[in-house]
């Protein structure tokens, strides 16, 4: 019992200390000592990457090293999902987030975070990846039916396709049946509200907290 939270310890701190290489190697270990895959997320490194949220939230740290933190986890997940389906676990989802950045935006730094910070939060997360068209947005939202869909945009030309998938949903009869967040540095609380979303959130983060806010009972 001794030895696997250290070993918890141990895998928070690759996250917190930024270190990908770190983060692979030991869950490898963690693995081949038979902890359980789900252990390894929800007791280890979700919770570093708890702590980097936290001292970011307080100003103690910056967007240079949520993306550091946020590559350590991705790291170490893509070692941790093939675990999980050879040995037939299922992770107790929050629910399903499909997330991408609008049509005419190609970053994608800001979205990844958001990625990486829902999937250690409990969300089962799809990416589609940058300069996603309304169409194609909504052509996945019939097909996966995902409980949220998240847009992202840096710049301030492209927030108006926010409002366009908005639109594209409602026409196709979807508006009603995913919850729509939206976020990104051009997009404001006032410009949510205006377009009619469900949720608005200015780091990955408070997307976490809004997106378990609007599914809970």
């Amino acid at each position: 019992m001794v030895e696997s939270e250290e070993i918890f310890q141990r895998l928070a701190e690759t996250i917190t200390n930024y270190d990908p290489e770190g983060a692979v190697e030991l869950t490898k270990k963690a693995l081949t000592a038979g902890i359980q895959p789900l252990k390894i997320i929800e007791d280890g490194l979700a919770q570093g990457l708890r702590q980097v949220g936290e001292q970011f939230g307080r100003h103690e740290l910056f967007l240079p090293d949520l993306v550091m933190a946020a590559e350590a986890m991705k790291a170490a997940l893509s070692i941790l999902e093939p675990a999980l389906v050879r040995r037939g676990e299922e992770r107790r989802l929050v629910g399903r987030v499909l997330i991408g950045t609008v049509e005419g935006d190609v970053h994608d730094i800001g979205k990844s975070i958001v990625t990486a910070v829902l999937t250690a939060g409990g969300f089962e997360v799809i990416d589609l990846g940058v300069d996603v068209k309304a169409s194609a947005f909504v052509e996945k939202v019939g097909e996966l039916k995902p409980d949220i869909l998240g847009l992202s945009a840096l710049l301030s030309t492209a927030i108006l396709k926010q409002r366009e998938v908005a639109e594209a949903l409602t026409k196709a009869g979807l508006r009603g049946k995913v919850k729509l967040i939206i976020g990104g540095a051009a997009v404001t609380k006032e410009w949510a509200e205006r377009i009619g979303v469900d949720g608005f959130a200015k780091d990955a983060f408070e997307a976490l907290d809004v997106a378990k806010k609007l599914l809970s009972p």
